[in-house]
């Protein structure tokens, strides 16, 4: 089972960017995904859930109203919207799977059971 984020890049202040997290490798239909973004010397982040059974989302308050997740059953893939883009936005994303029922909360690193590898997000003039 392998997850494949990618859709980043570099981008100025105030731009936007789209990413994909890929699990069309999946046959389980019972998961969730996660994104999380970890900066140079910083702690890694959580940025936004959506569960593939009910929707459910959610969002680190640090995004808030800029970011928007959305998911296409059909094909298996995640998207993570990002509006409004800060220099502070810079990281790596990273997407990660959860083999529902949740365990912890949506934050819970040891919840999810698979990772993907990261996509470079750059927020700069």
């Amino acid at each position: 089972v392998q997850l494949q984020a990618s859709g980043g890049g570099l981008v100025q202040p105030g731009g936007s960017l789209r990413l994909t997290c890929d699990a069309s490798g999946f046959t389980l239909r019972n998961y969730a995904i996660g994104w999380l973004r970890q900066a140079p010397g910083q702690e890694r982040e959580w940025v936004s859930y959506i569960s593939r059974i009910d929707g459910r989302t959610e969002y680190a308050d640090s995004v808030k109203g800029r970011f928007t997740i959305s998911g296409d059953n059909a094909r298996n893939l995640v998207f993570l919207q990002m509006n409004s883009l800060k220099p502070e936005d810079t990281a790596i994303y990273s997407c990660a799977a959860a083999v529902l029922p949740l365990r912890g909360g949506w934050t819970s690193l040891s919840g999810y059971d698979y990772w993907g590898q990261g996509t470079q997000v750059t927020v700069s003039s």
